[in-house]
């Protein structure tokens, strides 16, 4: 029992971990920790000489969201300072901090102060969102990324690499990720279904595939907005939470468009707009499911076409009803006028 200070006995101690893990959404609570479990997402963050630690370059990696670009960096920074990393390592979000003062006071101190690293290891920043940064602040860090440059290493993660200033870019090793596979999110799915102890089933992890269209976290928080809505992950749950018009129902209006049913085809895409789906909503699930169904593929290139200048015009302001019924009219007409040409 100590001396100073109130006695809390194991079994609390365990309990308010237990809580506080509980509390944190899924996405943080189960992030990929090394880089050795980054990489068989596809993942990697560094070449070869990078693996040994001893020249890790400064980063830019940028990508669409969800796609592991914060996580990435994480990874390699645990991997290279171990124990030390609360010491060494410095995370901004550069959307929220993102003024040169910050620059001048945070990083600068950060970069400056003295931490005893193994040989050939650096201090790292961590930038996320950096492409959220003024140019000015950009043009300050270039300084201290030169100033600093034997005991510091600076990692961006930004969505456009364009917006990061050119002599930055000149610095840095730029990674650019894609949005992740099907299968490479099923595979986490599974894994963060088993150590939640999740209910699922097949098409309910097809649901969330769907619904987070290649993005990591938004697939995480949908699978535990429908576990902790409904207690089980199913299709129905999925669709219910995400509030996305039924692939089911356009994968049938698309299916009667092909045959030209254009009163039964318009009569689905009624029913869904009554249902109090947006023409945003529903042009955005017509443009996920027609590159997934099995048509010919000059009838789907010329859906596409169709649905993106539909798109085009409610993107104007003309977000009718009257777009859907001319958008199904024209899709039914398109075998017609293929056969025609």
């Amino acid at each position: 029992m100590p001396v100073f200070g109130i006695f809390v006995p194991p079994t609390i101690k365990r309990l308010r971990t237990s809580l506080y893990r509980d509390a944190l959404p899924f996405s943080k609570n189960l992030r990929l920790k090394r880089r050795s479990d980054v990489d068989p997402m596809g993942r990697e963050v560094s070449s070869e000489d990078s693996q040994r630690y001893c020249n890790v370059p400064n980063l830019i990696i940028s990508g669409p969201p969800g796609c592991g670009k914060t996580t990435s960096v994480w990874a390699l920074a645990r991997d290279m300072l171990g124990v030390q990393i609360k010491d060494a390592c410095l995370e901004l979000n550069a959307s929220d901090e993102r003024g040169i003062d910050v620059v001048r006071d945070k990083i600068k101190q950060f970069a400056a102060r003295k931490v005893t690293l193994p040989l050939g290891r650096h201090k790292i920043v961590i930038l996320d969102e950096a492409d959220s940064m003024t140019d000015g602040a950009q043009q300050a860090l270039r300084r201290i990324m030169e100033v600093y440059s034997s005991t510091t290493r600076f990692a961006f993660a930004c969505n456009q690499s364009d917006k990061i200033i050119e002599p930055l870019q000149s610095r840095c090793a730029i990674v650019r990720y894609g949005k992740l596979t099907d299968k490479e999110m099923l595979s986490r799915l599974l894994y963060v279904c088993s150590e939640e102890k999740v209910e699922y089933n097949n098409d309910g992890l097809e649901a969330i595939l769907f619904t987070a269209q290649g993005d990591m976290r938004q697939a995480l928080n949908n699978l535990q907005c429908t576990v902790a809505g409904y207690g089980k992950l199913s299709k129905e749950a999925v669709y219910k939470v995400c509030d996305e018009p039924h692939p089911e129902k356009l994968r049938e209006m698309f299916e009667l468009c092909v045959h030209g049913e254009v009163f039964q085809a318009f009569e689905i895409m009624n029913d869904l707009y009554r249902l109090g789906y947006s023409v945003d909503d529903l042009m955005s699930s017509m443009f996920k499911i027609v590159k997934q169904i099995d048509l010919p593929e000059a009838i789907r290139l010329e859906f596409i076409m169709e649905i993106g200048k539909c798109h085009a015009l409610v993107l104007q302001g003309l977000a009718t009803r009257v777009q859907l019924a001319g958008l199904v009219g024209r899709l039914c007409q398109t075998q017609s006028r293929l056969a025609s040409d």
